[in-house]
């Protein structure tokens, strides 16, 4: 699989959970001529506090360079709903299609304590950068 790294990582830390985000640009699953642009992104979530909580929830808001915004919510990530003890961690990979070159993602996830309390947890807003993009200082 051909990637172009973008050797960027974005990190914020709500209550003790720290979220990391490396995007990553898939050249070989893009099509620029078709206006089809993808990205991975791979996500660690670390527990740093001193509750054991469990990620219940996703809300994505993904933004492509015209402005046009889609929300994506859901169960879990991935499929699962990871269980951290204080000190784990988990990580995983997704991807977004953009039909622009560039964009941004960021969000939240709902996190659950063991005495049921839910939480937001930020996931920081990340570029998605790709070499097809026309750079113009104005």
């Amino acid at each position: 699989m051909s990637a172009v790294d973008q050797q960027a990582s974005y990190e914020a830390v709500t209550r003790g959970v720290r979220v990391t985000v490396r995007p990553t640009f898939l050249e070989d699953q893009s099509e620029p001529d078709e206006n089809r642009f993808v990205w991975a992104y791979t996500i660690v979530i670390e527990n740093r506090g001193e509750q054991t909580v469990r990620l219940r929830t996703r809300h994505w808001r993904i933004t492509d360079s015209t402005g046009n915004t889609q929300e994506v919510k859901g169960p879990g990530v991935v499929g699962e709903q990871p269980l951290l003890h204080p000190g784990d961690s988990f990580e995983y990979t997704s991807g977004a299609p953009l039909p622009t070159p560039t964009g941004f993602m960021g969000g939240t996830y709902q996190m659950q304590t063991e005495t049921g309390e839910m939480f937001d947890v930020v996931i920081p807003n990340f570029s998605l950068d790709s070499p097809h993009q026309d750079y113009k200082l104005h």
